[in-house]
């Protein structure tokens, strides 16, 4: 059978032979024992609900093989035989071209090259799923396949629900991950409701497909990197020979070298997993490894000496690169983490003393072990950054749960009033006032036709509306266009693309819909051989409520509400989103945060373009408004000209209080 047969066929009509685990495949590693006996029952029960009687009795005991053996029924013997990545649009069997579109971006998060666990059908952070199982995979793309544009398919936590009748203008798949009860909402909570197939952890943007590889991360990495040297450096000293030392070359850390080589900086980032070590330096995302640390300081000292831009991965634990720094008298300029501590007691987080393969024996064999190495570890980390912050190192937390997870571990990262933390998070500093609260966040495209050379007009594209659009734009968002268009300029030199042809900047409303008109008007002209298709981060100025990180800088007590992230998904749905999701935990883990995501298909068509002007000002204002009611200076800013701009547009402003009113009352 050809691809387009396999795709329309969906779940075989024959049961396919078993198949062997793959030992070249990044697997994840084996999830902690949690069900008790009547669960795992039940956890099979449920996998062999997608699949004939006849052929219940070999599955049963495989799936239970599957449940002992990673802690999770994967269905491997389903996984397609054919190569998955991002092919041109035209290739995919389908009624729609947007449901076309759809199942381009979901091979794309499940790349090899892309994916961290790609047989797990796990896209980053460890575990961040576009499905629980590749049973789902099957029937998923099977409903696309052959939907209509009369038709949406509604997706729960990986499972493909079903094709339900609506409307043209209506989303064509309504994403949902996670969606648990508050009270159910607990690490363990994941760790139970996954391993028994109900839910799964869609981080933001795996299950909501709207993964393009780390190029997505670089981007706000460069402008973090970029902005943190901005604000610690004298006026007019040059980031080259400054260190910028990190963790973490998974799916989204594996973007932080890159973005310390574009910033123009020394950027170590530690890495315990050779293999993703590996993958990055291959990829030419990372310029060197060293596994020594006697090796790594003599590489550092050579470096700082001849003021190079150039970025080194460890193989080897954080904590003893900040200790042996210390004891080298080695001085940090930057220092942060994105170690995947959303996830710390399921390999998140690797602790220090430990190999990996021994931490990945602990997960599933001695989890509570585990659990305390890890504390230890945080609490050994924390120190040693506090020794270096106390000589002028700038620590930013990057939204990663690290001062979280350390602050719950015991570790010495609170504030002397004991409520805040010592170090802010980069929201709080430098994405939140300087990008966030004026509107800018990472607007994205996906060419689907998967050729460069439509890419490259993009780029051009982009260019030329954000030059037009900054020769008239405030003093106050001066510096943000022009880090954007230098972005683009230097887009295909920096060498960005993995898996799709993709690519990603900082964009207010004006910016995102003036960009998105002029792609669709390309497209309609057949400038642009396929359709585009839009989306972006959950990690963006509406999208995310999550007290830790996106929202952190919202000081009016409603950090802790989700009420944003849910407007914005049912905003986005009606306003013309091709597809819509709303996730639990992205990010910075289960029961931390809410976030919501869309994609929408540009054409060519007039209705393409009345959608993307009115899906995409709400998309961003919705989020501006509620800074704005926050009493965020920058965004009270925004606002107030979006009204200007938008005569239409009518928010409810806050009036300031003087504090001496208040401090007369308690």
């Amino acid at each position: 059978m050809d691809f387009k047969s396999l795709i329309l066929q969906g779940i075989p009509n024959q049961l396919p032979p078993k198949k062997e685990l793959d030992p070249n495949a990044n697997h994840a590693p084996k999830r902690k024992e949690i069900l008790n006996a009547e669960e795992k029952r039940l956890a099979v029960r449920n996998a062999l609900r997608y699949f004939p009687k006849d052929w219940h009795a070999e599955l049963a005991v495989e799936f239970a093989e599957e449940l002992e053996a990673y802690g999770r029924i994967y269905m491997y013997r389903f996984m397609p035989e054919y190569k998955m990545y991002a092919r041109p649009i035209e290739e995919y069997p389908a009624q729609s071209s947007q449901a076309a579109a759809i199942m381009l971006m979901i091979q794309n998060n499940l790349d090899p090259a892309v994916a961290q666990h790609p047989h797990e059908l796990i896209t980053y952070g460890g575990n961040g799923a576009v499905f629980q199982n590749w049973a789902q995979y099957l029937l998923c793309m099977k409903y696309l396949a052959t939907m209509t544009e009369d038709q949406t398919l509604h997706m729960y936590s990986g499972h493909p629900m079903g094709l339900f009748p609506s409307s043209k203008d209506a989303p064509r798949v309504v994403v949902t991950n996670g969606m648990m009860i508050p009270n159910y909402s607990q690490p363990d909570d994941w760790e139970k409701f996954n391993a028994l197939g109900v839910t799964q952890y869609g981080q933001m943007t795996a299950g909501s497909y709207m993964y393009i590889g780390p190029q997505g991360i670089v981007h706000g990495t460069t402008i973090t990197v970029m902005n943190a040297f901005r604000k610690n450096l004298e006026k007019g000293e040059s980031s080259k020979g400054k260190i910028f030392l990190t963790a973490g070359l998974g799916g989204m850390s594996g973007a932080q070298p890159k973005a310390g080589n574009i910033a123009g900086c020394i950027t170590i980032c530690a890495e315990v997993n050779a293999a993703a070590a590996t993958k990055r330096h291959e990829q030419g995302w990372v310029d060197e490894i060293v596994a020594d640390l006697d090796a790594l300081v003599a590489r550092v000292r050579t470096a700082q000496q001849n003021e190079e831009v150039v970025s080194i991965a460890f193989q080897g634990n954080i904590v003893d690169v900040w200790e042996k720094f210390d004891e080298e008298g080695i001085y940090i300029h930057l220092g942060s983490d994105q170690t995947s501590l959303h996830n710390p007691w399921s390999g998140g987080y690797y602790p220090v003393g430990y190999s990996y393969e021994e931490s990945n024996r602990m997960i599933a064999e001695e989890p509570e072990a585990f659990k305390v190495a890890v504390q230890e570890s945080l609490r050994r980390h924390a120190a040693a950054v506090n020794k270096h912050t106390t000589r002028g190192t700038y620590f930013f937390d990057y939204g990663n749960a690290f001062l979280l997870e350390a602050s719950r571990a015991g570790a010495d990262v609170m504030a002397e009033n004991g409520i805040d933390f010592r170090y802010p998070s980069y929201v709080q500093d430098i994405l939140g006032p300087k990008c966030f609260d004026y509107g800018f966040g990472p607007f994205r495209w996906v060419c689907t036709s998967g050729k460069p050379e439509d890419l490259s007009k993009t780029d051009a594209i982009a260019v030329r509306v954000m030059k037009e659009i900054k020769a008239n734009s405030p003093e106050e968002i001066q510096e943000q266009m022009q880090d954007n268009i230098t972005w683009i300029l230097e887009a295909e030199k920096n060498q960005l693309v993995v898996g799709s042809q993709a690519r990603i900047l900082y964009a207010d409303a004006e910016g995102r819909a003036k960009i998105a008109e002029e792609f669709n008007k390309a497209v309609a002209s057949g400038e642009l051989t396929a359709p585009v298709v839009l989306g972006r981060d959950h990690h963006d100025v509406s999208g995310t409520d999550s007290p830790y990180r996106e929202t952190s800088n919202i000081y009016d007590g409603s950090r802790f509400t989700a009420d944003m992230a849910i407007h914005n998904v049912i905003g986005d749905s009606f306003r013309g989103a091709t597809w819509v999701s709303i996730h639990n935990g992205g990010g910075v883990g289960w029961g931390e945060v809410m976030n919501g995501g869309f994609g929408m298909v540009l054409d060519g068509s007039e209705e393409a373009d009345a959608r993307l002007k009115n899906m995409l000002f709400y998309d961003v204002n919705n989020g501006i408004s509620r800074r704005s009611w926050a009493r965020n200076d920058e965004a009270m800013f925004a606002i107030k000209r979006e009204m200007e701009r938008r005569p239409d547009l009518k928010v409810t402003l806050p009036e300031i209080v003087e504090d001496d009113i208040l401090n007369k009352l308690f």
